[in-house]
């Protein structure tokens, strides 16, 4: 499937104005084995002085500019046209090892893989291992249990046991919250599902992207309506990353469009910087879409 995704991102500021500022943006889509990047570009009002791109430490493809004039409002709109086919080698659940065995592996193991994988099992800024997240993963995570069959198994106990409540949280709101309260957004379900599995010693890692939505039967779809996703991936051993989304408790396919990976949102924002200003305050607007280009 082809699709043209494009994200306005929109800063306007009062009561005082922009010196200069200095952004960082995880725009582009990925190129995975099922995913291509036919074409990208991000159009920036005012017109940089300065940008420049490069691959972050996760192999992310990650845009650098700043504007050095005075301004009122910044507008980064990313446009970008990628060819998706349907992921293969879909894990069978009782194929896969043992969790706490391969925990074990993830502790000692001298295998230059498995060490790589090890960094994602470590606490990052916005994720890190508790007692109350081991608890809470401990009803799927048996002794001897498959790997995959638990990891499964905890995702849908999220989507199950926690409510989807657009507004109820914010970037800075931390998992004990997001627990205690049972309510959350995308980001929230897979920072937790990452929590959870790095409290029982596994490595996961947190995936930024978009999921093609299709409007109710009857309605046409609006532009501009759709909106950034985000789920996670759990590594398994001889098999490699499986990708799973408790948000909707599905495992991703091709109407999932990978952008970036890190070990958790901080790794991997949309848009990010240092403004210098005397505004009293700013105002964020976001605007995504997702088109299907080869409908018939």
């Amino acid at each position: 499937m082809k699709y043209r995704v494009t994200h306005t991102t929109e800063y306007r500021y009062e009561g005082g104005e922009v010196s200069s500022s200095y952004s960082v943006a995880h725009l582009v889509p990925r190129r995975l084995a099922h995913q291509t990047c036919l074409t990208s570009e991000l159009a920036i009002t005012p017109t940089p002085l300065d940008y420049r791109e490069r691959f972050d430490f996760f192999d992310n493809r990650t845009s650098f500019f700043s504007i050095q004039e005075p301004h009122r409002s910044l507008r980064v709109t990313a446009t970008s046209e990628v060819d998706i086919t349907p992921p293969g080698g879909q894990l069978q659940l009782q194929e896969s090892e043992s969790w706490n065995r391969f925990a074990d592996r993830l502790r000692a193991d001298p295998d230059p893989e498995i060490v790589t994988v090890r960094q994602f099992v470590l606490d990052s800024p916005l994720v890190a291992a508790s007692p109350d997240l081991r608890a809470y993963a401990e009803p799927s995570f048996a002794p001897g249990r498959p790997l995959v069959e638990a990891v499964v198994d905890l995702t849908s106990r999220i989507h199950r046991e926690f409510d989807y409540e657009p507004g109820s949280t914010k970037i800075t709101t931390g998992l004990h919250e997001v627990l205690e309260r049972r309510q959350g957004v995308c980001q929230d379900f897979a920072h937790l599902t990452i929590g959870a599995l790095r409290s029982v010693g596994l490595a996961a890692r947190y995936v930024s992207g978009y999921l093609e939505t299709l409007p109710p039967p009857g309605k046409p779809k609006l532009v501009g309506a759709d909106a950034s996703h985000a789920w996670l991936s759990v590594f398994v051993p001889s098999s490699g990353w499986l990708d799973l989304d408790p948000t909707n408790d599905r495992v991703p396919n091709e109407r999932y469009i990978t952008t970036a990976w890190g070990r958790d949102y901080a790794d991997v924002t949309p848009l990010k910087g240092v403004v210098f200003s005397s505004a009293k305050k700013q105002k964020l607007d976001v605007s995504v879409d997702v088109a299907r280009l080869d409908v018939v």
